[in-house]
């Protein structure tokens, strides 16, 4: 009796340990996710305020009550926070969408976003000029038209020469960041709806072709 009360104090103690590091680790976690997004919000609040090359860490820390060591942990610079903060909040979301047949969809929902936080972007824009814009957007955009480029593939059972492939996706990447930029000076909604009709028209109806055209290339 003795003894199988020792084994069950032994096995409750375990579980408390287990469940106790269970514990601590969702708290790490939720944390170590909480912290960017405070990170991020400071860098909009700043962004209001100032052009982005005049944001410090500092300022951005003081905004959220952090402190530098802990935007380093995360972050390189300014920079790569506002990178991460477009990646999280639009760049992720638009590949969540069946790009193939919703392209029209998430292009919308790329300009509604831009729209939302235009005081980010234009700070952005203004501070680092157009072509740095598109260039600092070109390496998420070339991620979002190869996942096209490989839905294609996948649906017409072909598969293109790795370099063909590359310059199809650079060349539309091209195409869909630069339209999207200089959206941002334009106020105009109709000019919206007409630019994500377009730019899905084009996609929708050239590059699947052009895909398939590729496969052939010996």
């Amino acid at each position: 009796m003795k003894y199988e009360k020792y084994n069950k104090g032994k096995n409750d103690l375990f579980s408390g340990i287990v469940l106790g590091g269970f514990a601590i680790a969702y708290l790490i976690g939720a944390a170590m996710i909480k912290i960017p997004k405070m990170l991020s919000a400071s860098l909009k609040h700043c962004m209001e305020k100032k052009s982005l090359s005049k944001i410090t860490v500092t300022d951005i820390v003081t905004d959220c009550g952090l402190n530098r060591k802990t935007f380093y942990y995360h972050f390189q610079d300014v920079p790569d926070l506002l990178k991460w903060t477009l990646e999280q909040e639009a760049v992720d979301v638009v590949k969540q969408f069946d790009l193939l047949n919703e392209l029209e969809e998430a292009m919308r929902f790329a300009v509604r976003y831009i729209r939302e936080n235009s005081h980010m972007i234009n700070c952005a824009y203004d501070s680092i000029g157009r072509d740095e814009l598109k260039r600092f957007l070109n390496h998420d955009f070339q991620s979002i038209v190869m996942s096209i480029v490989e839905q294609i593939e996948r649906k017409e059972n072909v598969h293109s020469d790795p370099d063909a492939k590359k310059i199809i996706c650079n060349f539309y990447t091209e195409g869909m960041a630069g339209e999207l930029v200089d959206l941002l000076k334009s106020r105009d909604a109709a000019q919206d709806e007409k630019s994500i009709r377009c730019i899905s028209l084009v996609v929708r109806t050239s590059l699947e072709a052009a895909v398939i055209s590729c496969s052939k290339m010996q």
